[in-house]
């Protein structure tokens, strides 16, 4: 079974992150290097030229330039296509993400798009991103210097929280409401392979199963059980687009040894089934 390649961001540094530019002919330099793959950190993309596409989770995403795009850890993404991209990358460690910019970045699928920043924005992010740069390249014998980079690195993920955030969430993103449901999705990406019962996630999270459903529906307007079929069905289409896995092996692997109960709930939720998706999908 080929397995999806998991991106370690240690093995690129000991900083915790890892900025660098690139132009086009970075991106042509690297046109063969477009395998799909995870990364266990934060990536962010921001142009400041040109064009690019990418695909996360089957998923084509297409960039112009200024515009900020960000990738989760997990999601099973391609490197970015095109020969006219110049702009900056951004790989940051989960343990230097803070609470508040993770429930923005987390909240769904539906805000993560690329945003179109405004002339000042894009300033104000250029000026940050150089001078991450110019510390994270020549100040290593600081011995501030991780504590500057980190900070520096902080202060964009501030101000991407911020373009990514939705006005309307403002009351409730500091709630204990939001904070149960990041936990919940947190804890759902990490177990949806071994664990299927709402009953089992509320009894980790320490709270009951109707006060878990009802503070779901209130803030996402979605169920415990919706979520729960939600990433399973988002893992198999990264299996099924990714890996070499067929549908029975993708079933056991997400914890399913009733390979037609899995069948059903994959077309339930896609309206197709899964040999069918594959096939749309690897055209």
């Amino acid at each position: 079974m080929k397995k999806i390649p998991i991106d370690q961001l240690q093995n690129k540094t000991n900083k915790n992150l890892h900025i660098k530019t690139f132009n086009a002919d970075d991106v042509r330099k690297n046109h063969n290097s477009s395998h799909a793959h995870r990364d266990d950190h934060y990536v962010f993309f921001l142009l400041t030229n040109g064009s690019g596409t990418l695909q996360v989770d089957t998923r084509d995403i297409v960039l112009v330039k200024e515009q900020i795009f960000y990738i989760l850890p997990s999601q099973v993404h391609s490197r970015i296509q095109t020969d006219h991209a110049e702009g900056w990358f951004l790989a940051v460690d989960v343990s230097l993400i803070p609470a508040y910019s993770r429930e923005i970045f987390e909240q769904g699928a539906d805000l993560q798009s690329p945003r179109t920043l405004t002339t000042y924005e894009l300033m104000q992010y250029t000026d940050l991103l150089r001078i991450l740069h110019s510390s994270f390249i020549q100040r290593k014998v600081d011995k501030y210097y991780l504590p500057v980079i980190h900070s520096l690195a902080q202060s964009f993920l501030a101000m991407a929280a911020s373009t990514f955030s939705l006005a309307e969430n403002t009351d409730n993103r500091h709630s204990r409401s939001a904070e149960l449901v990041h936990q919940f999705k947190k804890m759902l990406t990490a177990n949806i392979c071994t664990i299927k019962s709402p009953a089992v996630y509320a009894s980790k999270l320490n709270v009951s199963s109707g006060y878990l459903n009802e503070i779901l529906k209130k803030t996402t307007g979605s169920t415990v059980s919706y979520w729960i079929q939600q990433e399973m069905v988002t893992e198999a289409k990264r299996l099924l687009h990714y890996s070499d896995a067929d549908v029975k092996q993708i079933s056991l692997e997400l914890g399913y040894t009733n390979f037609s109960y899995f069948c059903r709930l994959f077309r339930r939720s896609s309206g197709m089934s899964p040999l069918k998706f594959r096939e749309i999908h690897r055209k």
